[in-house]
């Protein structure tokens, strides 16, 4: 399978090139085009309690596609549901860490299982990952454009838990908060990770959650005479 990434990094598309009978594993909703004769199943991949415990735990659909290239090959476009880039990688025979939501697809010989981390509950910062185990191309999204940061052995780097995207296998990692308890519950910088080399992490420059509340802040209901007329305004 081939992968072109294009109009990054504000809102990008993956052109993925499958040759004779190739199969893409993708998160639901994911498929902006395809060629003809591509053919896809849905189903909750690695069984009833697997995909229920990643539904539930990460966020992510409970089903996911699976889409087959017809002899001789085929193409499919994917996007993710907000404005942001993708990037793609090779596993081999490796492990990957992918903050929930930011998972986009994968090879079909790559397996997905949901872990989940208590430590950054308080104040609503759950923090939830897709653990990616296997060989093939796993592909990412973001919102807004993606970075990346390569730790040395023992070197330590903070991250915000809406920001972090994915991380390699081996890098140590413990979530704690900013500062002490005022600062957590006043400075609005909720809960970090805190990382340790040797690996990579990739961030996001935006946070979904800063937006959704921005736009929530913008948002107002209005009533008019009758209740046909109730509506919902945005305030700028």
């Amino acid at each position: 399978m081939q992968i072109e990434i294009k109009f990054s990094p504000s809102y990008s598309l993956a052109v993925c090139t499958l040759e004779d009978k190739d199969k893409i594993v993708t998160e639901a909703g994911a498929m902006v085009s395809m060629s003809h004769g591509m053919q896809m199943e849905t189903k909750a991949r690695g069984g009833m309690l697997k995909s229920l415990g990643r539904s539930v735990l990460t966020g992510e659909s409970f089903f996911q596609n699976t889409y087959i290239s017809p002899p001789g090959g085929g193409e499919i476009t994917l996007a993710p549901d907000l404005p942001g880039d993708i990037i793609f990688f090779e596993l081999e025979n490796d492990k990957f860490f992918v903050q929930a939501g930011s998972f986009l697809a994968c090879d079909d010989e790559i397996t997905l299982n949901s872990k989940f981390s208590g430590k950054s509950l308080f104040a609503g910062e759950g923090f939830t990952v897709i653990e990616a185990v296997g060989t093939g191309k796993l592909l990412l999204s973001s919102f807004g454009a993606i970075f990346s940061k390569e730790l040395a052995a023992g070197e330590k780097y903070i991250i915000d838990t809406q920001h972090i995207v994915a991380w390699s296998d081996g890098l140590g990692f413990e979530t704690k908060a900013v500062g002490g308890i005022k600062s957590t519950l006043f400075s609005k910088e909720g809960f970090v990770v805190e990382l340790t080399g040797p690996g990579v992490v990739f961030g996001q420059t935006r946070s979904p959650r800063a937006f959704v509340k921005w736009v929530g802040s913008k948002m107002t209901t209005s009533s008019g005479n009758g209740s046909n007329n109730a509506g919902i305004k945005l305030n700028f």
